[in-house]
C-alpha cells in the first residue's frame, strides 16, 4: 500500500492516513443528510421516498468519486456533491424560477458533460 500510494515518500504513515481519512469522513458525513434535505424541497415524486433515494445517490456519488480520486489519481482527496450548486438548483432554479426539476437536472447534466470535455481536452 505504501508503494502504490507513496505514503512515506510524502512524509506520512499509514496510521496517520487512516486517522486523516476517518477525520475527513466525519467532517463530510453531514452532506449525507443535508444534501437530500435540500434537493428534496425541489424534487417531488408522487408516492416515492425521495429522501431515501437522494441519500443513496449522494452516498454513491461521494463513494465513487472518492474511490476514483484515491485509486486512479492517487490523491488523498474526498469528493462529494457541491452543496452550493445543489442549493442554487433547488431554491433558485426550481422553486423560485419555477423551472421543472427534470429540466434543471438536464441542464446540470449538460454542464457536467461540458466540464468533462474541457477537462479532457
Amino acid at each position: 500500500m505504501d508503494r502504490f500510494f507513496g505514503i512515506s515518500d510524502a512524509g506520512s504513515s499509514i496510521a496517520l492516513e487512516v486517522r486523516a481519512g476517518f477525520t475527513t469522513f466525519l467532517t463530510m458525513a453531514y452532506i449525507l443528510f443535508v444534501n437530500p434535505s435540500i434537493l428534496g424541497n425541489a424534487i417531488v415524486i408522487e408516492g416515492a421516498n425521495v429522501f431515501g433515494q437522494l441519500l443513496t445517490a449522494t452516498a454513491l456519488a461521494a463513494a465513487v468519486g472518492t474511490l476514483m480520486m484515491g485509486l486512479v489519481a492517487r490523491y488523498p482527496f474526498a469528493l462529494a456533491p457541491g452543496m452550493g450548486l445543489n442549493a442554487y438548483f433547488a431554491y433558485t432554479v426550481v422553486l423560485q424560477q419555477q423551472i421543472p426539476w427534470q429540466t434543471a437536472l438536464g441542464a446540470v447534466f449538460l454542464s457536467g458533460l461540458a466540464f468533462l470535455v474541457l477537462s479532457v481536452v
